[in-house]
């Protein structure tokens, strides 16, 4: 993000979306500062920093879960552990995919099936809803989840805090715009100033596009006439030489003929 800052890029004219799969408070709350000189550079770019997250939904069970899993952490002595109290989607997500086999095992069993029929405990997890230990999980008819996204932006450039600003659900795909979301935020600006640009380039990798293709062509034609003339001129050299070695054989039976007539002749 300083690399984009230091070249303008960070002025409204562009867009940056970071996809934060740990669901962490990582981009956000001061997590870009570094106690350097470069804090303030890093305060701005980060301010057209988007990051979209999973959906998290503040419930006791989560609370508890997430308790839980520190007591774990603590007991087996890891300490130096970035950002530890928050959960991580891979976390959340093995224990929901216990609780979907769980449930999709029971309801083979009850139907007479056992464990090692996993074709039919696959087909009971897919389309399929229940409530997870973070929210709401729903599997699709292929067996995808419906994903829930959150997205984050900075809405105060001065403290450099994040917030939440939009939801997505994906059972629906609908949006859910949030107070803090800001439409001049998400709003390019400037960009008819670059269009231009982008047709000439466009042009030019067209014409770059025609050139190698009459390039090739040429290439290709010159190619099948020097094969032509190689095939003629290999076909009338296989003919000389057949003649040639034909006439060398006639010769030599000719020669055989008149001395068998010679030795005749004698005898």
């Amino acid at each position: 993000m300083l690399a984009a800052h230091r070249r303008r890029l960070t002025n409204g004219n562009y867009m940056f979306f970071n996809v934060e799969l740990f669901n962490a408070s990582s981009y956000g709350n001061g997590s870009w500062k570094r106690g350097d000189k470069y804090d303030n550079d890093a305060r701005q770019a980060y301010s057209s920093l988007n990051t979209v997250t999973l959906l998290r939904t503040i419930k006791p069970e989560f609370e508890n879960f997430s308790m839980e899993m520190k007591k774990s952490i603590e007991k087996a002595g890891i300490h130096d552990c970035e950002d530890c109290e928050s959960v991580n989607m891979f976390v959340e997500g093995f224990h929901d995919a216990m609780l979907l086999y769980a449930g999709a095992l029971h309801e083979a069993m009850k139907n007479g099936y056992s464990k090692k029929n996993g074709t039919v405990i696959t087909s009971n997890m897919w389309n399929r809803t229940f409530e997870g230990i973070a929210g709401q999980v729903s599997m699709d008819v292929n067996g995808d989840r419906n994903g829930d996204f959150s997205l984050m932006a900075m809405t105060n450039v001065e403290a450099g805090t994040y917030e939440v600003v939009a939801n997505y659900f994906g059972v629906n795909g609908s949006f859910q715009m949030l107070p803090a979301f800001n439409t001049e935020h998400f709003t390019l600006r400037g960009r008819h100033k670059e269009l231009p640009e982008i047709a000439d380039k466009s042009c030019g990798l067209g014409v770059s596009a025609l050139t190698g293709v009459i390039v090739g062509a040429v290439l290709g034609t010159a190619l099948l006439i020097a094969f032509y003339f190689f095939r003629k001129n290999y076909r009338i050299t296989i003919e000389r030489r057949s003649r040639s070695e034909e006439g060398d054989t006639g010769k030599h039976r000719q020669l055989r003929e008149d001395s068998i007539r010679s030795n005749f002749s004698a005898a």
